[in-house]
């Protein structure tokens, strides 16, 4: 079977602005290209010029050899991730994007592999060409002098050629069933799960050996990723069960800020206000984030949006409850809580493997709608420590090894290859 490697890439110059895609095709036997595409797209997103780079190359591979396997590479984390199946698509510009790209090739033929930017060059450079060729008001052509690139063998990993054999294993593995297959796997039974590198394939291997080396933070030799999408993380205000340490969820009652919470809300408004980078604010919907929420954009002029996904997990029958009146009443059902993260508080209460299902989903909604900016999320004590301990990749069992204060400030920033770096954890200097 001819096996093909497919480099893809998209860009937008203001995200959205001015996009174009670029792709290429390799044969994966000898690192020969094969075919080039790129294209001006007008005015959208990063995102969807990078499936339409995707469907472009794809397409392209399939012109060539319809009987063909294909290995995709690609430096987008997101299209990656969710062409695999192991992320969820849920922005409406993508999903037909992503669902046509999914019938070029019959299942099973096409394998994914995310790359860091500096290994996708040729994809890189038809993108911008596209694009320069926009802002000229044409649209692109193959140059007269491109020639077609040919790594050599002594390449970098990264390189087509040495990435052939490693495109044999992915399709000689998805050809063959393996003993386990058909057995619930927590990397792909839900899009956003805790583990999503714990995949069946030598690519996959190949996409956390990857992500070991481009880490941003570790390192000077580490690629320019471009600005991250910075989380800047606010737990509400005191409420009147904050002082006594009462279960507070989103399952019972729903109270709003104490006088205390509200002076709290009005200096870490102040606090912001002279960092100055805000630029947008998002919170749970329930009272007390709202109130915060509310006092910090009328300090910094700000619109508030609300997502559902960054709610306080939704305790059951604890609601309202003290740690020792739950341990009075319902000793089992806590002492399994604290063992387990699919333990379910009592009366179908929300699980902390459920909590984090759903504040990994909102999480990669919310990266891939911000990319390169300053986000202010005001949300609550589980949904932060939440994504903290996802950024940082520890165990369920650490969500109850962090402090995290009323009206306390914490920071992730989340780069284009899908890495994460914690900045800053329950900071309450503000309110001293």
């Amino acid at each position: 079977m001819q096996e093909f490697i497919v480099e893809a890439d998209g860009g937008s110059r203001g995200n959205p602005g001015p996009a174009g895609y670029g792709a290429v095709v390799i044969d994966a036997a000898t690192g020969r290209t094969l075919a080039e595409a790129a294209e001006y797209l007008g005015t959208t997103t990063n995102n969807v010029a990078e499936y339409r780079g995707l469907l472009a190359g794809l397409r392209a591979a399939h012109a060539l050899d319809p009987t063909a396997g294909v290995h995709v590479r690609m430096d987008s984390k997101l299209v990656v991730e969710q062409m695999s199946g192991r992320w969820k698509i849920k922005h409406p510009d993508m999903k037909p994007l992503a669902m046509e790209a999914g019938r070029v090739f019959p299942p099973g033929r096409v394998t994914y592999e995310w790359i860091p930017r500096e290994q996708n060059k040729q994809a890189d450079r038809l993108a911008n060409e596209a694009m320069d060729a926009g802002a000229r008001g044409e649209q692109w052509t193959p140059s007269a002098t491109a020639q077609p690139a040919v790594p050599e063998p002594s390449g970098p990993p990264g390189d087509a050629v040495a990435g052939a054999a490693r495109v044999r294993a992915a399709l000689a593995e998805r050809s063959t069933p393996s003993p386990a297959e058909g057995t619930p796997d927590r990397s792909t039974a839900s899009p956003a799960a805790e583990t999503p590198d714990r995949g069946h394939t030598k690519a996959d291997a190949d996409v956390r050996a990857a992500r070991t080396v481009a880490t941003p933070t570790v390192g000077w030799g580490a690629p320019d990723l471009g600005a991250p999408a910075t989380f800047v993380l606010l737990r509400h205000g005191e409420t009147p069960l904050t002082p006594q340490k009462r279960f507070s969820g989103s399952g019972g009652t729903d109270p709003s800020l104490s006088d205390a919470g509200r002076e709290q809300a009005e200096r870490v408004a102040a606090a912001l206000a002279r960092r100055g980078t805000i630029q947008e604010i998002v919170a749970s919907p329930l009272a007390r984030t709202r109130e915060t929420a509310g006092v910090v954009a009328a300090r910094l002029g700000l619109d508030v949006s609300f997502d559902d996904g960054l709610r306080e997990t939704d305790f059951g029958a604890w609601e309202g409850l003290t740690f020792a009146e739950v341990h009075e009443r319902y000793p089992d059902d806590l002492s399994a809580w604290l063992a387990s993260p699919d333990a379910e508080p009592t009366g179908g209460g929300e699980s902390f493997a459920a909590t984090a299902t759903r504040i990994a989903a909102t999480r990669d909604k919310l990266v891939a709608a911000h990319a390169g900016r300053t986000v202010l999320l005001v949300t609550h004590v589980t949904p932060i420590k939440t994504f903290v301990r996802l950024a940082l990749g520890a165990p369920p069992e650490s969500l109850f090894r962090m402090e995290l204060s009323a009206a306390s400030l914490s920071v992730v920033a989340y780069y284009a290859d899908g890495n994460a770096s914690v900045r800053l954890l329950n900071d309450t200097s503000h309110l001293r």
